[in-house]
C-alpha cells in the first residue's frame, strides 16, 4: 500500500510518500480502506522528536491519527461493524499509521460516520471534535447560561468548541486574529476579541469556562478573569500548567485542568448526531492529497491554518 512515512526524527522533509506493507487486522479489529485524514499539531510535533521519549525509535513511522474510511474487513471477534461499512476514529497519535491507503483500528474505538459530510470533513473531526466536547462537557460541565471563553476560536479546536458551547446555550467569547474575526462569529461566538488589540486576562469580564484551545496562556494569567468556582482547560501540559493544576484542587475555587482526547463511539456517536442534525460543522481550511503530506505539515507549523487541514486519499 502506498502510506507516508519517516526513518527519522526531522523537518517535513524527513516525509516520504512510499510502498509499505498492508497492516493485518486482528480479531478485534477493522481493516479499514483510508478515504481521509487530517493533519493536527501533535503529527509534526511527533515528527520533529519533540516526544520522541514517547513514540520511541521504531521505524519506519507512518504520520496520521484522524481517519475515516470504508470497511474492508473485520477480526473474527468483530460483532457491530461489517464490509462496506463507513466509519471514523482517530489512532493512537504516538502510533500514527493514519496516512495511509490501509489501517487497522479497535472495534471498540470506531464509529459509523456522519452521511451528511465528506470522508474529508469527518477526517477532520475525531481528535479536534473530542478534544472540544470532553472539554467543555466532562471537564468544564458546561450549563446553559455558562460564560465561556475560547482562547484559538479560529483553530481545530477552537471551532468545534465554539459551536458546542452555543448549542450547549452558553454565551461564547471567541479569541482569534482581526481576519477571523466573522467565522467565529459564523460559527455563533456571541463576542469576538482580536488578541492583537485586546488581552482578555486583563479585562474586567470573567468567565465559568476558560478553554485554551491553543495552550498559550497558562492558568496563572488567566485565573483572575475567572468566576468562583471557574475551571481552566489546556490542550497542552505544559510545566508553567503542571503545578497550578495539582494545587488548584487543593488551594483554590478555580480549577486548572488539562484535556487529553480519548476515542470511544459513544462520544463520536454524540459528534454525529450533532452533524447530522446541522448544530455543528467541520471547518476545513485546506485539502491535501496523500503525496502532498509534507505540504500540509509544513503549513500546520505556519499557525495560519482556519479549522482543520484534510488529507484526501485516492480511491
Amino acid at each position: 500500500m502506498k502510506a507516508v512515512a519517516f526513518d527519522r526524527y526531522g523537518s517535513a522533509e524527513e516525509l516520504q510518500y512510499r510502498e509499505l506493507e498492508k497492516p493485518i487486522a486482528k480479531s478485534n479489529e477493522l481493516l479499514l480502506r483510508v478515504r481521509a485524514s487530517s493533519v493536527n499539531p501533535v503529527d509534526w510535533k511527533i515528527r520533529k522528536g519533540h516526544l520522541q521519549l514517547l513514540t520511541g525509535y521504531n521505524f519506519p513511522r507512518i504520520v496520521g491519527s484522524d481517519i475515516s474510511g470504508v470497511v474492508v474487513e473485520v477480526g473474527r471477534e468483530v460483532t457491530k461493524f461489517q464490509p462496506g461499512d463507513e466509519v471514523y476514529t482517530f489512532l493512537n497519535p504516538m502510533s500514527g499509521g493514519a496516512c495511509a491507503e490501509y489501517a487497522a483500528v479497535p472495534e471498540s474505538d470506531a464509529a459509523i460516520k456522519p452521511k451528511n459530510i465528506t470522508h474529508a470533513e469527518a477526517a477532520a473531526v475525531p481528535i479536534a471534535g473530542l478534544t472540544a466536547l470532553q472539554s467543555l462537557r466532562d471537564l468544564g460541565q458546561i450549563q446553559a447560561g455558562n460564560k465561556v471563553l475560547i482562547n484559538g476560536a479560529s483553530g481545530g479546536v477552537g471551532t468545534f468548541s465554539v459551536q458546542f458551547a452555543k448549542a450547549m446555550n452558553a454565551e461564547v467569547t471567541g479569541v482569534c486574529s482581526a481576519k477571523n474575526r466573522e467565522l467565529v462569529k459564523s460559527l455563533g461566538a456571541d463576542f469576538v476579541l482580536d488578541y492583537e488589540e485586546i488581552d482578555f486576562t486583563q479585562q474586567t469580564d470573567k468567565y465559568d469556562i476558560i478553554l485554551d484551545a491553543v495552550g498559550t496562556r497558562t492558568f496563572a494569567e488567566c485565573e483572575k478573569v475567572l468566576q468562583a468556582e471557574g475551571i481552566y482547560i489546556s490542550t497542552l501540559p505544559s510545566f508553567e500548567n503542571l503545578a497550578p493544576m495539582l494545587t488548584s484542587w487543593f488551594i483554590s475555587d478555580k480549577k486548572a485542568k488539562f484535556i487529553l482526547a480519548n476515542a470511544n463511539p459513544s462520544d463520536l456517536g454524540a459528534l454525529r448526531e450533532l452533524i447530522e442534525s446541522d448544530k455543528v460543522e467541520p471547518i476545513v481550511d485546506r485539502t491535501y492529497s496523500l503525496a502532498e503530506v509534507a505540504a500540509a505539515h509544513a503549513y500546520s507549523e505556519t499557525g495560519r491554518a482556519i479549522g482543520k487541514i484534510a488529507i484526501v486519499i485516492d480511491t
